[in-house]
């Protein structure tokens, strides 16, 4: 399955794979996006892969968003992947 992106009341949700067939989009969809709006959040929770490349993906965003002076986050019971990438780089 190809990542789906859905929006609602303000929030984007992931449905599918982030990975390196993907992971292009959905940085060019949500750099346009986070261009707009002060704030973007995307829920993870139907995320079903990701891989190195989709969070290489997720810190290009954020580091987008911090630029921009913008609000990015992820939220969601998704990958478990992503929440183990984020919590080393913390700890280095």
């Amino acid at each position: 399955m190809a990542l789906q992106i859905s929006q609602k009341n303000g929030n984007f949700f992931l449905n599918g794979k982030l990975n390196s067939t993907t992971s292009r989009f959905f940085i060019i969809y949500f750099e346009h996006n986070i261009e707009q709006l002060e704030s973007v959040t995307i829920n993870i929770d139907k995320v079903n892969e990701i891989s190195r490349d989709g969070l290489e993906a997720i810190s290009t965003l954020t580091a987008i968003a911090l630029r921009n002076d913008k609000l990015f986050s992820v939220t969601g019971y998704g990958c478990k992947e992503i929440y183990d990438d984020f919590n080393q780089m913390n700890v280095a």
